[in-house]
């Protein structure tokens, strides 16, 4: 599997993002700086987490405009698979592949802590080797994650089966207390209509090895070799 991270001025999770594909694909990836206009032949694009601008204006505003996204948006449309962790879930919202906002955590608080989630759909490539209702960890680091739609928007992301992963309790069950942003129905990550596109705020490249204190996150990034090699 070929892959390419995107980096901008802020990121801070594209060199973990960068190992955890070689460590899982056994392929280094491609390191695309965001003011490029073209991005390799590769079989996955990946907007990692961190800081774009500083969050200026809002989160991912100001990098939904960079002259990469336009190549992106154009791969995507295409086909080509595209995960946007944290502040790629922002970006993807503000460069419209992606329907919703992340809004600051309805705390008003950054939350930087591990988390569980509950897996939704297996039906993608991004989930494939889960079991729907797998209740999973994952860190999650940021301050504006409180996904938020308006009726319509949510009644198609339940209706087409495209909310990934929820915030649940260690029990699977979704509450107040389990949801560490506010956000609706609890989503923690969504795909777009054609399903190539998915949008998640927790980290799951931050859980693959032992040495993180786990490897739940590891199996999104396994279903993702096994699904586009299996095309290839």
């Amino acid at each position: 599997m070929k892959s390419a991270v995107v980096v901008f001025p802020g990121s801070n999770r594209d060199r973990d993002m960068l190992v955890a594909l070689e460590k899982i694909s056994g392929r280094k990836p491609v390191a695309v700086w965001h003011a490029d206009t073209d991005i390799p032949p590769v079989d996955l694009i990946v907007l990692p987490g961190g800081f774009s601008y500083g969050d200026y204006l809002r989160s991912g505003a100001i990098a939904a405009r960079e002259p990469i996204m336009r190549t992106i948006i154009e791969r995507a449309a295409a086909g080509v698979p595209v995960l946007g962790v944290c502040n790629g879930f922002q970006i993807l919202c503000e460069v419209g592949l992606l329907p919703g906002v992340l809004m600051r955590n309805a705390s008003l608080r950054f939350v930087c802590k591990e988390i569980h989630l509950r897996v939704e759909t297996t039906n993608s490539i991004f989930t494939s080797l889960y079991k729907k209702g797998d209740v999973i960890r994952c860190p999650v680091a940021h301050g504006d994650g409180n996904y938020r739609a308006d009726e319509a928007t949510l009644a198609r992301l339940k209706g087409e089966d495209r909310i990934v992963f929820r915030y649940v309790d260690a029990g699977g069950q979704t509450t107040d207390a389990a949801n560490p942003n506010g956000s609706l129905d609890a989503i923690a990550g969504i795909l777009n209509q054609r399903r190539n596109v998915l949008g998640m705020m927790p980290h799951p490249e931050n859980l693959i090895e032992p040495l993180h204190g786990g490897t739940d996150g590891r199996k999104l990034f396994e279903s993702l070799v096994a699904s586009l090699e299996a095309v290839a």
